[in-house]
């Protein structure tokens, strides 16, 4: 392995990551090393950490080598593998072009959620092809304190619960998982929303991601927070033959969310790079004990 180690440091709607580029997948990068790098006194800081790896490098994405170049091995911020982040593959994306290994207009990425279609657009915006929306059956509750509301399961390649409340600040810190039952509901943990209306297909929210604690946005969040808030207002593209879209404000931004009547989720916004360096091998060689 050099001992020269790139990073860079980028956010989406300010969930913002480290991005490690290592083509050919000779970094190793264990979860206490990626909790390390996310630490934000002790590290560089960030939500997660985009391991940026050429898809016929690693065995968890060669098979989606024809289809994509570049696969997206993304983790949380304790260092935990997750299958996608949509916020994640607007930076990274963002990234691939900054790097000359794509031009702008439609690419592919890799992802463990599957192959996801980007698009870069002139003025800087990404759109990106989240796939359909999985809504299982079965009811889920959320709860924080003294308040409890009824949740929508929505499934975008990671697990969802949505709740609509009356006020965010009654999601308390989420520096802690909300609860969220039955529990069998997410065997792998789940990533929850709370929810305000701020006026026609326009909603806010808050969340707090497993792995990561309440962030700044999360894009498979706003797509899922969409659909459930579609489904509430009686909206079905499905149904109606026609587009629905939602505009969802995070405390990082504004995305645009957009479900077409074959059920494929669009998700638009912003893709930031702030800063690049180099980590210090010997120190990241020490964390990995």
């Amino acid at each position: 392995m050099s001992t020269r180690i790139a990073f860079l440091k980028g956010h989406g709607t300010e969930n913002d990551f480290v991005i490690v580029p290592d083509p050919e997948n000779a970094v190793d990068l264990p979860p206490a090393a990626v909790a390390a790098l996310c630490d934000r006194r002790a590290g560089i800081g960030g939500d997660g950490l985009l391991h940026v790896v050429r898809s016929a490098a690693h065995p968890e994405a060669a098979e989606m080598a024809a289809e994509a170049e570049w696969f997206m091995d993304y983790r949380n911020g304790d260092g935990s593998v997750a299958e996608m982040c949509g916020n994640g593959v607007r930076v990274f994306a963002h990234y691939l072009q900054r790097a000359g290994h794509v031009a702008e207009g439609d690419i592919t990425v890799a992802t463990r959620a599957g192959v996801k279609r980007v698009h870069l657009a002139k003025n800087g915006d990404v759109t990106v092809g989240m796939g359909k929306a999985v809504l299982p059956e079965g009811d889920v509750t959320v709860s924080v304190g003294e308040y409890s509301w009824p949740a929508r399961n929505v499934n975008m390649g990671n697990p969802h619960a949505v709740a609509f409340v009356d006020d965010l600040g009654q999601a308390g810190n989420l520096f802690t998982p909300p609860p969220v039952t039955p529990a069998s509901a997410y065997p792998d943990g789940v990533n929850v929303e709370f929810v305000v209306d701020r006026g026609p297909r326009h909603v806010a929210l808050r969340v707090h991601e497993r792995g990561s604690g309440e962030t700044r946005s999360c894009g498979t969040g706003a797509c899922a927070v969409a659909v459930a808030a579609a489904r509430r207002d009686g909206a079905d593209p499905a149904v109606t033959g026609t587009l629905t879209t939602y505009t969802v404000d995070v405390p990082g931004g504004r995305l645009v969310i957009t479900e077409r009547p074959d059920g494929g989720i669009e998700m638009t916004g912003p893709a930031v790079i702030v800063a690049e360096g180099e980590i210090d091998a010997e120190w990241l060689a020490a964390v990995r004990l």
